[in-house]
């Protein structure tokens, strides 16, 4: 348990240090447009776009952030090319740019990936990735 704790740390420490659009851009690429229902409206949500050779293992490909309010995040991953892709994001909700853990390594904020997977322990790239074509993709992504 503490393992599949830690690699769940890991992977949205790494993921959200470097909250800012890297390496995919492409001038012809589409849109993926993300909206994520909150509970609250405390902090932002942070949002990373991976390929299977970062997927929870590196810096997300892209990354954005996006203000909730009334109870919604949308956010918009421009000049995708196509290719196949997943999304992790969390609610930060103290705006530190880190998921927070509780001493016993449990998220103290919410979380969500592509696809809805909502497993113990950490996605697995199968469940969370998906087809980006030329045509713009719209998603709701659940915490």
């Amino acid at each position: 348990m503490k393992t599949i704790l830690l690699s769940i740390s890991l992977m949205f420490t790494a993921t959200f240090l470097s909250a800012q659009n890297t390496s995919i851009t492409n001038s012809e690429g589409t849109t993926i447009t993300v909206s994520v229902p909150c509970k609250s409206n405390e902090g932002n949500v942070l949002l990373g776009l991976y390929t299977e050779d970062t997927f929870l293992k590196a810096a997300p490909n892209m990354s954005v952030s996006a203000e909730i309010v009334d109870g919604k995040a949308t956010a918009t991953f421009e000049n995708v090319p196509v290719g196949t892709y997943g999304i992790s994001l969390f609610q930060d909700k103290n705006n530190n740019k880190q998921m927070d853990f509780d001493a016993g390594r449990m998220p103290l904020e919410p979380y969500g990936v592509s696809n809805n997977v909502m497993s113990y322990g950490p996605p697995q790239w199968s469940d969370a990735k998906f087809e980006v074509t030329d045509q713009p993709i719209s998603m709701e992504i659940r915490m």
